[in-house]
Protein backbone atom coordinates (compact mmCIF):
# COMPACT_ATOMS: atom_id res chain seq x y z
CA UNK A 1 0.00 0.00 0.00
CA UNK A 2 1.12 3.51 -0.68
CA UNK A 3 1.68 6.04 2.05
CA UNK A 4 -1.23 8.26 0.97
CA UNK A 5 -3.60 5.31 1.08
CA UNK A 6 -2.59 4.32 4.61
CA UNK A 7 -2.78 7.90 5.89
CA UNK A 8 -6.15 8.39 4.15
CA UNK A 9 -7.61 5.26 5.75
CA UNK A 10 -6.29 6.30 9.17
CA UNK A 11 -7.84 9.76 8.81
CA UNK A 12 -11.18 8.26 7.82
CA UNK A 13 -11.11 5.96 10.87
CA UNK A 14 -10.24 8.89 13.17
CA UNK A 15 -13.10 10.90 11.63
CA UNK A 16 -15.57 8.08 12.22
CA UNK A 17 -14.31 7.72 15.81
CA UNK A 18 -14.70 11.48 16.41
CA UNK A 19 -18.29 11.45 15.10
CA UNK A 20 -19.23 8.32 17.03
CA UNK A 21 -17.77 8.99 20.48
CA UNK A 22 -17.34 12.80 20.44
CA UNK A 23 -14.47 12.52 22.90
CA UNK A 24 -12.67 10.10 25.16
CA UNK A 25 -12.19 9.73 28.90
CA UNK A 26 -9.15 8.54 30.80
CA UNK A 27 -8.23 8.11 34.46
CA UNK A 28 -4.96 9.17 36.07
CA UNK A 29 -3.58 8.24 39.47
CA UNK A 30 -1.69 10.78 41.50
CA UNK A 31 0.40 10.02 44.56
CA UNK A 32 -0.74 12.26 47.41
CA UNK A 33 1.31 10.95 50.32
CA UNK A 34 3.91 8.27 50.85
CA UNK A 35 4.67 8.03 54.58
CA UNK A 36 6.32 4.77 55.59
CA UNK A 37 3.97 1.87 54.93
CA UNK A 38 1.05 4.20 54.19
CA UNK A 39 0.49 5.10 50.54
CA UNK A 40 -2.26 7.49 49.49
CA UNK A 41 -3.30 7.98 45.88
CA UNK A 42 -6.11 9.85 44.23
CA UNK A 43 -7.80 8.99 40.96
CA UNK A 44 -9.03 11.75 38.71
CA UNK A 45 -11.08 11.24 35.59
CA UNK A 46 -10.48 13.56 32.67
CA UNK A 47 -12.48 13.96 29.49
CA UNK A 48 -11.06 15.21 26.19
CA UNK A 49 -13.91 16.43 23.97
CA UNK A 50 -13.68 16.11 20.20
CA UNK A 51 -15.64 18.68 18.25
CA UNK A 52 -17.66 17.47 15.24
CA UNK A 53 -15.58 19.74 13.00
CA UNK A 54 -12.52 17.62 13.84
CA UNK A 55 -14.33 14.51 12.63
CA UNK A 56 -15.50 16.27 9.48
CA UNK A 57 -12.02 17.56 8.66
CA UNK A 58 -10.40 14.16 9.23
CA UNK A 59 -13.05 12.41 7.17
CA UNK A 60 -12.79 14.91 4.30
CA UNK A 61 -8.98 14.85 4.39
CA UNK A 62 -8.92 11.06 4.26
CA UNK A 63 -11.31 10.97 1.31
CA UNK A 64 -9.25 13.60 -0.54
CA UNK A 65 -6.06 11.60 0.02
CA UNK A 66 -7.67 8.39 -1.26
CA UNK A 67 -9.11 10.12 -4.35
CA UNK A 68 -5.85 11.89 -5.24
CA UNK A 69 -3.91 8.65 -4.75
CA UNK A 70 -6.26 6.82 -7.14
CA UNK A 71 -5.94 9.61 -9.72
CA UNK A 72 -2.12 9.51 -9.65
CA UNK A 73 -1.94 5.83 -10.53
Amino acid sequence: MKTYTVIGICLILIGIFAFTYQGFTFTTREKIADVGPIHMTAESTRTVPLQPIVGALCLAGGIVLLVTDKMNR
